[in-house]
C-alpha cells in the first residue's frame, strides 16, 4: 500500500464497518493470532473448556460476550507501527465521526432520492442499522463458528476451521483454517472452488497500483502445511 494514501483511505472505509477504532481493531486481531485458542486470545470459544456447557459459554464469549467484558489490548505491543503513523492516528481519532457518517449517509441519500422522511427512515434502517447488524454477526461468526466447526485441511496451532456456508457473506474470511495456517497470505480460499471475494479485490488494487508487495499463496508453501503432507513427512 502507498503510505499516506491507500493506508488512510482503507482505514476510513474499514471504520465504516463500525467495529472499533482501527488501531484497537488491529491490535486485537494481532493478539488473537499470537495466542489463538490459548490463554491471551481475546475471543476464543475454547476459553472455558471442552464440555457442552463450557462450549456453549465459549460460543457466546467468542461471538459477542468478549465485547462486554473487554480486556484492553496493549496497542504499544501489538500495533506499534500504526501508533507511529500520523495518518492512521488521525483516522483512529476520527472513528466516532466516521461511525456517524456510516449510519447517517444512507438516511440522507434515501431522503434526497425519495424526497421524503419515510425514505430517509427506511434507508437508515436497512442501509444503516440492518447492514451493520448483519456485518457484525458475520464477523463474530468467524470468531465463534470458524473456531469450532468445519474442515481443517492445514496444520495450525489452533482450532481454526474452514466453514464454507459463510464464504460469500464473509467475502472469504470463513476459510479460516487457511488464514491461520498462513496469516500473511492475501488469499484465504486457497483450494479449488473456494470463493474469496476479498482476494479478488486485493488483486484489483494491486493492478491499480494501490497495493504493493502483496503475498499470494505459493504451491510449495501450501503443500508443506497440508495435513496429509505433515503426516507423511
Amino acid at each position: 500500500m502507498r503510505r499516506g494514501i491507500s493506508y488512510s483511505h482503507c482505514g476510513i472505509f474499514a471504520s465504516y464497518a463500525e467495529q472499533g477504532p482501527i488501531i484497537s481493531w488491529v491490535a486485537d486481531h494481532r493478539r488473537h493470532h499470537a495466542y489463538a485458542d490459548r490463554g491471551g486470545d481475546p475471543h476464543s470459544p475454547w476459553r472455558f473448556g471442552t464440555s457442552a456447557r463450557a462450549l456453549a459459554k465459549g460460543f457466546w464469549h467468542a461471538h459477542m460476550g468478549w465485547l462486554f467484558q473487554r480486556e484492553q489490548t496493549n496497542a504499544t505491543r501489538f500495533a506499534p507501527d500504526l501508533l507511529a503513523d500520523p495518518d492512521i492516528q488521525r483516522v483512529n481519532r476520527w472513528f466516532p465521526a466516521l461511525t456517524a457518517v456510516s449510519l447517517l449517509a444512507p438516511a440522507v441519500a434515501g431522503g434526497l432520492i425519495t424526497w421524503s422522511w419515510w425514505g430517509a427512515l427506511t434507508a437508515f434502517f436497512w442501509a444503516g442499522l440492518v447492514r451493520v447488524a448483519v456485518l457484525h454477526h458475520v464477523t463474530w461468526s468467524v470468531n465463534s463458528i470458524c473456531h469450532m466447526i468445519g474442515d481443517r485441511p492445514f496444520t495450525a496451532r489452533d482450532k481454526s476451521a474452514n466453514f464454507w456456508p459463510l464464504a460469500l457473506l464473509s467475502m472469504g474470511e470463513s476459510w479460516h483454517n487457511s488464514h491461520h495456517a498462513d496469516p500473511t497470505c492475501a488469499r484465504h480460499g486457497v483450494q479449488r472452488g473456494q470463493i474469496d471475494i476479498s482476494a479478488r479485490l486485493i488483486r484489483i488494487f494491486e493492478k491499480l497500483g494501490w497495493a504493493t508487495k502483496v503475498r499470494w499463496p505459493r504451491p510449495e508453501r501450501l503443500a508443506r502445511r497440508l495435513k496429509t503432507a505433515a503426516r507423511t513427512s
